[in-house]
């Protein structure tokens, strides 16, 4: 291995699957403002949506996710960024009879 190019900061961290609240723990360098108690020591937190417990891929098990809500809610936040058309102007030429 290089020299100098990896970090010193490890420690253990708590990482929280959301989808199904598996805690598990492992040395990390991730900042984080959270902390978890977990067996009476406080470790710092990093909340997942998604890890090996609830994953597809590894749990054999096919999960509904809401795609059509989040594409609304996406549209309904960057609607406001949405360029507007330019109305046509006449051309003075064609208006004349």
């Amino acid at each position: 291995m290089k020299k100098g190019i990896h970090p010193e900061n490890y420690r253990l961290v708590a990482f929280k699957d959301m989808s199904n609240d598996d805690v598990f723990i492992t040395k990390s360098t991730a900042n984080t403002k959270e902390t978890l108690e977990v067996d009476g020591v406080e470790y710092p937190l990093v909340k997942l949506e998604i890890s090996r417990t609830s994953h597809p891929f590894y749990t054999g098990k096919a999960k509904f996710l809401d795609t059509a809500g989040r594409i609304d809610k996406f549209k309904s936040k960057y609607d406001k960024f949405k360029k507007k058309p330019v109305a046509q102007q006449k051309d003075a030429s064609t208006d004349k009879k």
